[in-house]
Order: C-alpha cells, then sequence, then structure tokens
C-alpha cells in the first residue's frame, strides 16, 4: 500500500466528557445534558513508512491501555475488514484522561480509532456508529452519549436514536471535578440499574422520571447562574444516583468533606460507582482543594 506513504503524519485530541444529568436514564430514551472536557483526553500521533505497524503507549494512565488497546483495535480492523500487517507506520497514543472514572475515557479511544481510520481512508461508514461499536466492547450497550460528545466536541443535548442538540447558550456557574478515590465500572452500575426493573419495576420507572426531571430542570437554567435552582436540580440528580446504589462509602465520605469545605451541592457523573464527582461552588474553592479540582 504505496498511499500510505503519502498520508505522511497527522495529529489529533479527542477529549474526554462530563455529563451534568440523564445518566443510566438515557439509555431508555431519556434526554442527557453532556459536556466535553478538554482538560483530559487522549492524543493521537501517526507517522506513516515503509515499515511494520507499531502501536505506542504513554502518559499517565497508559497502563490502562495496554491492557485493552489490542482487543479493541482487532475489533475495529475486524469491522472495517483490514489486516494489521496492511498498515505501515507508527501510531502513538498519549494517554491524559484515566479509565473507570466517568470522563468517557473508552468512547474518547473508541471515537480516537474511529478517526484514526476515517484519516486513513478506511472508514467507509458512520463515523458515530463505527465508534459507538467500538465502545460496545467496553459497556455491552452503549446509549451512544458519550461516543457523541467525543465525536463532535461541544456541549450536548442527546436522546437515543434522536438527532443530536449542540448547546450554544450556556452559562455554567462554579462547578468542577473531582475524584472519590475509588473506580467505577460502567458496565456493572449499567447491569445493576438494568436488574432493578426487573426486582422493583416501579421504582425503576420513577427513578427514570426523576432524573428526566433533573434534566429538564437544568435546561432551563443551563443560560442562568440562579444558583438555587441550580442546588435543587443536582439533588435531584444525585437523589437517582443514591436510589440505585451507585454512591459507594469512599464516593459519599468525598461528598461530605466538599460540602464541608464550601460546596453547595455534589452530584455524581457519568455512570456512578467510583470516579468524578461534579461539585457547585457559590465562591471559589479553598486553595487546599485546588490540586483535586478540576474546572469544567
Amino acid at each position: 500500500m504505496d498511499w500510505f506513504l503519502k498520508m505522511n503524519h497527522f495529529e489529533y485530541n479527542i477529549p474526554g466528557k462530563w455529563i451534568l444529568a440523564g445518566e443510566h436514564a438515557v439509555l431508555r430514551g431519556c434526554e442527557a445534558l453532556v459536556f466535553p472536557l478538554s482538560s483530559k483526553y487522549l492524543n493521537f500521533n501517526f507517522q506513516t513508512s515503509n515499515h511494520e505497524f507499531t502501536l505506542k503507549l504513554i502518559g499517565e494512565n497508559s497502563s490502562d491501555l495496554e491492557m485493552i488497546i489490542w482487543s479493541v483495535f482487532e475489533k475495529a480492523l475486524n469491522e472495517i475488514e483490514t489486516k494489521r500487517s496492511d498498515l505501515k507506520g507508527e501510531l502513538t497514543i498519549t494517554s491524559h484522561i484515566a479509565f473507570g472514572a466517568g470522563m468517557g475515557a473508552s468512547a474518547t479511544l473508541a471515537v480516537g480509532i474511529s478517526e484514526f481510520f476515517k484519516k486513513l481512508n478506511l472508514l467507509k461508514t458512520d463515523s458515530f456508529q463505527f465508534a459507538k461499536k467500538i465502545e460496545d466492547l467496553f459497556h455491552g450497550e452503549s446509549s451512544g452519549v458519550d461516543v457523541a460528545v467525543a465525536l463532535y466536541q461541544k456541549p450536548l443535548l442527546y436522546k437515543r436514536d434522536s438527532e443530536i442538540q449542540f448547546l450554544d447558550s450556556v452559562n455554567l456557574p462554579k462547578l468542577y471535578l473531582s475524584h472519590c478515590g475509588v473506580r467505577g465500572v460502567t458496565k456493572d452500575c449499567v447491569t445493576k440499574v438494568k436488574k432493578l426493573f426487573e426486582t422493583d419495576p416501579q421504582l425503576a420507572k420513577e427513578l427514570d422520571q426523576k432524573m428526566s426531571e433533573s434534566v429538564q430542570m437544568f435546561k432551563k437554567i443551563l443560560s442562568s447562574t440562579d444558583i438555587i435552582s441550580w442546588i435543587k436540580a443536582m439533588k435531584l440528580s444525585q437523589s437517582c444516583f443514591e436510589s440505585w446504589g451507585l454512591v459507594p462509602v469512599e464516593a459519599q465520605k468525598h461528598i461530605d468533606e466538599l460540602k464541608r469545605s464550601g460546596a453547595l451541592a455534589c452530584k455524581m457523573t457519568g455512570s456512578g460507582g467510583g470516579g468524578y464527582v461534579l461539585s457547585l461552588w457559590g465562591e471559589l474553592p479553598p486553595q487546599n482543594l485546588e490540586n483535586i479540582l478540576i474546572k469544567v
């Protein structure tokens, strides 16, 4: 494939994400509000050559990638009916995002691989659908919300199997992300919520409705810094995670500490079960928290 040598070099970043509201219920057709997180990302750098294809992983959390990268990459190659031996050059993936933290790392990887094959003119199908297939390897069933925000890199109102709505006029208050100290496993969290529909379907439906109500509340205040309304919406959303049993002890201790330090409200973000917590502040957080808080 001499045309590979003509590709020369390309580089791009794929951001992570944070979800304001709509988690889990989005799988059953409810809306979700999701935002790109440019400070947490994967960098893809490809240099063509006439040598055998190699894949290099560097950066923080690269060990997470080492465990999964080739199985994911081979799945993608199989989907596009291409052999690894057909590729030439070196792809370096630099990780600046943690897996199992609620930042959409698996979708970031899926979209990054999709874009890689697209740039090589090997992807003949829709980028979104292709990346979603890859992400399904991690979650079993993906709503596509993480893939959408990683692909388009804009704030979105997402509803499964519906046209994506981009959010143009957004005026967020002081919102920060911080890791609770324990890793969440998306597939396990999704399974736990789904099981509730078997053991207590009425409660399961009520929680989906509550989460949907929180999304509607947030939609009304996205261009406002009405702190009271923001607190109410965050508390409603967090109550769903609590009822789902997706707030581990470590996360609750972290939330309690944030509130003692001045946070007005906190909620899990992503699938829950660990990972990152979203916190709302009326004033700038104290300096002793600067190293653990990420401004969104």
